[in-house]
């Protein structure tokens, strides 16, 4: 199994991860600016999915010490295998309908630590979370998406942050969903995470990244 770095920014501080990168120079906005995750997307309805070449060249622009993470949708083992020959990656984040049986699946035959999205709503959202817990490496907890969305994530969707404010669970979690430069200090404080994940909130269009808007975003997560 391999052990990845992610002790980026200031020193105990909040962990951020830039997903759907689509171009070199945004990552190395996003890994000069302190990020400690980098994320590819690969979903055809996705504005910010990437090839697997595309998702190659972009891993390669990577510092060390910065975690490259495939965003996965319900991928096939054919599909995991052609990503994993080409692109050098140190984690897959499962963001699909992924049963935990599946996730457990995908850990043993990819080799990489494994992140697993769980979608909230509401309080019962939150019931899922220990069976993923037994089987994966961290967990996502996203806001959940509406029932017609084209997307399982990426929405500029928030949930109510109270329902997770004092939680504890077992392995690290990453919070995720709606989060801005505006508000990800708050959620922060609401919640006690220290990791989060943002997409849309650092975008000036649906996949189009802003670098001013990654700076700022990791600027108030990591202030000083």
């Amino acid at each position: 199994m391999v052990t990845i770095a992610v002790n980026r920014g200031r020193p105990g501080g909040v962990r951020v991860k830039i997903c759907g990168l689509t171009r070199p120079e945004h990552v190395r906005a996003a890994a000069e600016a302190g990020a400690a995750y980098l994320g590819f997307v690969f979903f055809p309805k996705s504005p910010r999915n990437v090839s697997i070449a595309q998702a190659r060249d972009l891993a390669l622009e990577a510092p060390m010490g910065v975690a490259k993470v495939a965003l996965l949708v319900d991928a096939t083992d054919a599909e995991i295998d052609a990503i994993l020959a080409d692109v050098p990656l140190d984690m897959l984040q499962l963001h699909g309908k992924e049963s935990p049986a599946r996730v457990a699946e995908i850990r043993a035959r990819a080799g990489l630590p494994v992140m697993k999205a769980v979608g909230v709503a509401e309080a019962a959202d939150l019931a899922a979370i220990p069976a993923y817990e037994a089987v994966a490496d961290q967990i996502l907890v996203d806001a959940k998406a509406p029932k017609d969305a084209a997307l399982p994530g990426g929405n500029g969707l928030s949930f109510d942050w109270r329902l997770i404010a004092g939680r504890e669970w077992a392995k690290p979690w990453m919070l995720a969903g709606g989060l801005t430069p505006d508000n990800v200090a708050e959620a922060i404080r609401l919640t006690g995470a220290k990791q989060v994940d943002v997409s849309s909130g650092v975008e000036c269009a649906p996949g189009e990244k802003d670098e001013a808007l990654i700076r700022a975003f990791i600027a108030a997560v990591q202030p000083g």
